[in-house]
């Protein structure tokens, strides 16, 4: 048992994540955990790490704790670390990879039935005492075109699910090689994905060459009754564009992160039509969940005992 400090900036993570690190003082936060209030715990507390699910971690809140080492992120998101301030500092910065790919890829693919399907719309008139079977239509997933960006290992995920429900596949990711793609799948430019998909999935990260990656000249590339899903990161897409074609009904949208989360009551995505939403869960399962403590704990600790 040592006296040093880890943060945790949720109420709670696995418990096989918090059994890893019984050797240490864990403090947690809540899930609203402002900038001011890491500031305040991290000179309190004095954390050697953080494990890091929610808030934002910017210069003034690392440089807070004289001995942080590391901060592992729960998750694999990294635009909420300031990399840069991180390394000036001689702070690590870790994301448990692979951790929640599964999830995610399994939350794309029922944003994408539910959008094909129209079910919230659907579940939402039955309520009302509609019976829309007449002027109804989906869409059929096999024979469509599903344009993925960004073929990591959720990418991939995806990727294998399109092809094996009969999709025809097609992948936008500049760092690799079409020897490191799925089999069947084609490889093409962002331009090729947007002029020829019925789908556009999403699962890049959020950096200088993403941000705002779908403007709104972009998105009018899109063909009248594409589906976007976004389960990657808020910010990769123009949100007051993709409103707008959504309230033109030329889109449909399956959206998981948002650039202002939590929503408030005032937030124009909640009377936007056409659209299905989630509050952020594509990787909170009970497998994810376990994968994203487990992979931070042991980032943690791997930084943490080659330090001692």
């Amino acid at each position: 048992m040592t006296n040093d400090t880890i943060l945790i900036t949720a109420p709670k993570v696995h418990a096989e994540a918090t059994e890893l690190l019984r050797d240490y003082r864990l403090v947690f936060t809540d899930a609203l955990v402002t900038e001011d209030a890491l500031v305040k715990l991290c000179i309190t507390e004095k954390p050697v790490a953080i494990l890091a699910r929610y808030g934002l971690f910017n210069e003034r809140v690392l440089a807070a704790s004289p001995k942080l080492k590391v901060i592992s992120r729960h998750g694999v998101g990294m635009d909420a670390i300031d990399k840069i301030a991180a390394a000036r500092l001689g702070i690590a910065v870790e994301a448990a990879i692979g951790s929640n790919s599964q999830a995610v890829a399994e939350h794309a693919i029922g944003m994408m039935f539910a959008c094909a399907r129209k079910l919230a719309w659907l579940d939402h008139r039955m309520r009302q005492v509609h019976w829309d079977k007449d002027g109804y239509l989906g869409m059929e997933l096999c024979g469509a075109t599903l344009g993925i960006v960004g073929c990591g290992s959720i990418g991939r995920r995806v990727a294998e699910f399109g092809k094996a429900m009969g999709m025809n596949v097609l992948v936008c990711d500049p760092y690799l090689s079409a020897s490191d793609l799925p089999a069947g799948v084609t490889q093409v430019d962002l331009d090729v994905v947007l002029r020829r998909s019925d789908i556009v999935s999403l699962h890049c990260p959020l950096n200088d060459e993403t941000r705002g990656m779908l403007s709104a000249e972009k998105l009018n590339v899109l063909k009248a009754g594409t589906i976007v899903i976004n389960t990657a990161r808020a910010g990769l897409f123009d949100e007051h564009a993709m409103q707008s074609k959504l309230h033109e009904g030329r889109l449909s949208l399956g959206l998981d992160c948002f650039v202002d989360e939590p929503l408030r009551a005032d937030s124009g995505w909640l009377t936007t039509p056409n659209s299905v939403l989630t509050p952020h869960v594509g990787g909170t399962t009970d497998g994810g969940m376990k994968g994203m403590g487990v992979g931070a704990a042991r980032n943690i600790l791997k930084h943490l005992e080659a330090r001692a």
